[in-house]
């Protein structure tokens, strides 16, 4: 009984975070209108300044008419960065399993941060990797796009999850995977 009073547990704060904080992020995006969102905005300029800082000649351009902000070189747009692209819903879904998988306020202090900056790195890697796979491999976008550069930022989620289980609960993925057999 009170691994099921757990489990349900979990899954009321989990999904009760998970919602409210989607809820707060879709009123918030919905500010914005027909314009780019802030957070948007600077997962653009700071990949162009990536971008630029290895060699690509590049520059942002925010669209008039709709939420993205378009990456350019040599005054053609290479690729466009949607509210999607700015990892904030990934962010979401790391700190709702966080804050449902028990641990200390100590740990989730210094966690949580440390994992949503890794989770933004890692989304700005991904979208200059985008920019490149668009301007050099355009036929190839879609597939890195959809499939190969969004299973790469859900593993990094999934490796800070198990991060934080073995953190608080010394659970590793070996032992994860033995219990679960049981």
């Amino acid at each position: 009984m009170s691994d099921t009073k757990g489990a349900l547990r979990f899954l009321g704060v989990f999904l009760g975070l998970y919602f409210s904080l989607n809820i707060v992020y879709g009123l918030w995006i919905t500010s914005y209108g027909h314009h780019a969102d802030a957070i948007t905005n600077l997962i653009t300029r700071q990949t162009s300044i990536m971008l630029n800082l290895v060699g690509e000649e590049t520059t942002i351009n925010p669209s008039e008419d709709k939420p993205s902000v378009a990456i350019m070189k040599n005054g053609q747009k290479v690729i466009g960065v949607y509210e999607g692209c700015n990892s904030i819903n990934v962010m979401i879904v790391f700190v709702a399993f966080v804050a449902a998988f028990k641990g200390s306020v100590k740990q989730r202090v210094w966690f949580v941060p440390l994992g949503l900056g890794i989770i933004y790195l890692t989304n700005l890697l991904r979208v200059a990797l985008l920019y490149f796979v668009a301007e050099y491999w355009s036929h190839y976008f879609y597939y890195f796009h959809k499939y190969l550069f969004t299973a790469f930022i859900y593993l990094i989620v999934f490796v800070l999850w198990l991060w934080w289980m073995k953190l608080t609960h010394g659970i590793t993925v070996k032992s994860w995977l033995t219990q679960s057999k049981k």
